[in-house]
Parts: C-alpha cells; structure tokens; sequence
C-alpha cells in the first residue's frame, strides 16, 4: 500500500471506529443499568427494594370484590383505604392467580393470618374473577376482604414492584412495613411478625 493510501485509510478508519463507539455507547449505557436493577432486585434480600411510602398514608382507593367470590355463603367484600384506618394492625397482600410464586406462598399467608391474628386483605391484581376463584378454591381465602385491581392503577400507587408483595398498615392506614416477593417461614418469624408487633395490635 502507498503512503498516499495509507494517508487516506487513517481518517476513514478513525470515522469508522467514532460512528461504532456512537452506535455501542448508548447499549452498553443500557446493560450497565440493567444489570445494576438485575442484581438490586434478584440478589440478596429483595425485601429491602426501598419504598418512599413507608410512614405514610395508604393511597385512596375504593376496589370491587371478586365477582362470585363467597364465604359462609355470603359475598367476599371489597377492600377500600377505609378498611386500613380502624385500628390495630392490617396485613395487605397483592397476588394474582397468574403468578406462580403467589401459588407458592398461599400456604404461608394462611399461616401468617393464623399467627399474628390481624386481618388479612388481598389486592387481587390484573387477574380474571373465574381464576381468581379457583385460585381461592383450591388453596383457601384466608382474606377478609379481596379488592380487584384489574387496571393496576391502584399497585401502582402502592408502589408495588410485582406480585407478590406484603404490606403491613398500622391502625391509622399508615404503611408500616413492605415485603417484596413471596413469604416464607423465616419472613414470618424474622419479619412480618416483628413488623406487625411494632405497628400494633390495638383495637
């Protein structure tokens, strides 16, 4: 190759080399951060995502019971923020039949509601009323009420991540304590239980 030739390939080259670092910057700017939420949310505890609701308010909400949903031959309410601000402790579960992990935490919710004897709502979302029933057939509803959230709007002010995730509310509606993912024996004895003794069992 000539000089002249070789004169001409450098700049050419070096266009070449800018426009590849233009075109793979902004991915490797996406996979950084990827990776960053990856491990923030799959690693570790994910209990400890933040929440910038605990200590406040729950957000006002109004929600329809499951359609056919009945106990004792009577229909399963709906949850409202109302049902959250009348004193002790409350436990907010958001689950939908859809969600495999929420299959496998059912048992431990029944046993949480047993063991720390508070009541125990759930916050049915974006599920369908049918499967949401046979959901609660198969397993059992130890809920005392079910909200159906079939837009997520609602979640989404609760600032929930994706079902499954617990809330504990103290008597005044206030959100005390927020778990990300299914429960187990060693989140019920290590943290739900101690998070519903401190935001109290009054009446």
């Amino acid at each position: 190759m000539s000089d002249r030739a070789a004169e001409e390939e450098r700049p050419a080259a070096r266009a070449s080399r800018r426009t590849m670092w233009r075109m793979l910057l902004p991915l490797a700017i996406f996979a950084s951060l990827a990776a960053l939420f990856y491990v923030a949310l799959y690693s570790g505890d994910p209990s400890r995502l933040p929440s910038a609701l605990i200590g406040k308010k729950v957000p006002q909400f109004d929600l329809p019971g499951v359609e056919g949903l009945t106990a004792d031959g009577r229909p399963v309410p709906g949850l409202t923020s109302a049902d959250l601000e009348r004193g002790g402790a409350s436990i907010v579960n958001v689950w939908a039949s859809w969600c495999i992990p929420c299959h496998q935490e059912h048992p431990y919710l029944t046993l949480l509601a047993e063991r720390s004897g508070v009541p125990l709502y759930g916050l049915n979302y974006k599920d369908e009323a049918g499967a949401a029933r046979r959901f609660l057939g198969r397993y059992g509803n130890p809920f005392k009420a079910v909200g159906v959230d079939a837009s997520g709007r609602t979640a989404i002010d609760w600032g929930v991540y994706g079902v499954p995730e617990t809330f504990i509310v103290d008597g005044k509606g206030r959100i005390a304590y927020k778990h990300v993912g299914p429960i187990d024996e060693a989140a019920i004895e290590d943290k739900l239980l101690p998070a519903i003794a401190a935001a109290g069992k009054g009446p």
